[in-house]
This record gives structure tokens, C-alpha cells and sequence, in this order.
């Protein structure tokens, strides 16, 4: 049987992506997330939080990395990968998630004041119009 290799994560950004580009062109973003765990101590929860590392390859990486903002929250699929050297004659070495999948989640801390003042009374996010125009039927049942 194989080894079986998958991190599945949400978290939120703790700074802005960096994109950069390989010698060949291929286009690389990388961020660090944060992951919360809630864990009782003594008699008290405590929320504890965790930090990794993400590198995001290809068109992928080109499409999301202007919206990976810090306080940004992602959804994160891929695989756990430990890069290995030398430094000043120690060992060193450091694990990554080498994502397959990215999705954008929530807001940096939720709506921002400017999307809110920027139509208020039209109900939707950010003032959009309606997500798709009204059906015009004379009847209730369109069938």
C-alpha cells in the first residue's frame, strides 16, 4: 500500500502573498496561514494557533495572489513537502503544504466598512445589483 500524503486546512492569512516567478516563467505564490485549535486546560478553553507555510504553483498562483491579503481566510488542499539543507555546518530543514487547491473563504475580519457605506440600503454586499434579474411571469408557476 502507498503512503498516503494530504493536509487539508482553513485558516486565515498572517501576511500578503508574495508572487515570483521561476527562471522558466513559472509563476510561484507563497503566504503563511494560520489555523486555530480550541483545547482545554485545566478548566479553561484556550485557542491555540498554529502557522504554515503554503506555496501555490502555475496560473493558479497568478490568478489568486492579488487576493490573498493578510486576514484574508482560505481553504488549502495538498501535500506536506520538507525542504532540506545545510547552514553554518548545522542540518536544517522546514515543512511546507505544496497546494493543489485553493479556495477564498471569508473577508479580512469580515465586511469592510467601506463595502458597507457604499450602498446601504441595497442589500447586498458591496452594493451589487441584484445577483440576476427577476423573472417577469404573470403567473405564480412559470410552467
Amino acid at each position: 500500500m502507498a503512503d498516503i500524503n494530504h493536509v487539508v486546512l482553513v485558516g486565515r492569512l498572517t501576511r500578503d502573498a508574495e508572487l515570483k516567478y521561476t527562471n522558466t516563467g513559472t509563476a510561484i505564490c507563497k503566504f503563511s496561514i494560520a489555523n486555530n485549535q480550541r483545547r482545554k486546560r485545566d478548566d479553561q478553553w484556550v485557542d491555540e494557533a498554529h502557522f504554515f507555510d503554503v506555496t501555490l504553483w502555475g496560473k493558479a498562483a497568478e490568478a489568486v495572489s492579488q487576493y490573498l491579503v493578510k486576514g484574508k481566510q482560505v481553504g488549502v488542499e495538498g501535500q506536506l513537502r520538507q525542504s532540506r539543507w545545510e547552514q553554518d555546518g548545522q542540518p536544517r530543514s522546514r515543512v511546507e503544504i505544496n497546494a493543489a487547491n485553493l479556495q477564498l473563504l471569508g473577508s479580512p475580519g469580515g465586511a469592510s466598512q467601506q463595502q458597507q457605506q457604499s450602498a446601504p440600503d441595497s442589500g447586498y454586499p458591496g452594493g451589487q445589483q441584484e445577483p440576476y434579474p427577476k423573472d417577469e411571469f404573470e403567473d405564480d408557476i412559470p410552467f
